[in-house]
């Protein structure tokens, strides 16, 4: 489980209005409590494979890793640079892809010229898959974030140099 599935978890509980949330998958044990009145509390426990969490945790951490350093040199070195760009957001929260299936091309890449209304890529949520189109016609600049790796709602994910 990583810190993003952790702080979707959070805000699931805060919203759910449950007083205190015990998750356990494998050797992995969370409680999350709320600063609710209630005195309700809510278990849930589903058992996986011990495997599955060691596949799943090299993964997550390998992702992040790879597309945190060339981000931060990145920004140091650009950062007059990017004020002249347009950034296209995440309109939601959930898993980015950049193509439109695993054998097909990417959408768009560094240095193509795109139109507004053209899908730059596909963000996946809770089993629907949505399209996210350019709102500025240009050029693309810089993708800011790799294929089918996780987003957040309004974080950047291309920059768009409009002239």
């Amino acid at each position: 489980m990583d810190l993003k599935e952790i702080q979707n978890l959070i805000k699931f509980v805060a919203k759910s209005g449950a007083n205190e949330v015990k998750l356990e998958m494998g050797d992995v044990k969370i409680t999350i409590k709320t600063g609710a009145e209630k005195t309700e509390t809510n278990y849930f426990q589903q058992a996986a494979p011990v495997s599955m969490p060691v596949q799943v945790q090299p993964e997550v951490q390998a992702v992040p890793a790879v597309a945190a350093e060339p981000a931060a040199p990145a920004a140091e070195s650009s950062g007059e640079d990017t004020s002249k760009y347009i950034e296209i957001k995440s309109p939601i929260i959930g898993t980015l892809y950049r193509k439109p299936s695993p054998d097909k091309p990417v959408f768009v890449k560094v240095g193509d010229t795109i139109e507004a209304g053209d899908t730059v890529c596909i963000i996946e949520a809770m089993k629907l898959f949505n399209e996210v189109e350019s709102e500025v016609s240009g050029k693309i600049v810089k993708v800011l974030i790799e294929d089918s790796s996780p987003v957040e709602f309004d974080q950047p994910l291309f920059l768009i140099d409009p002239s």
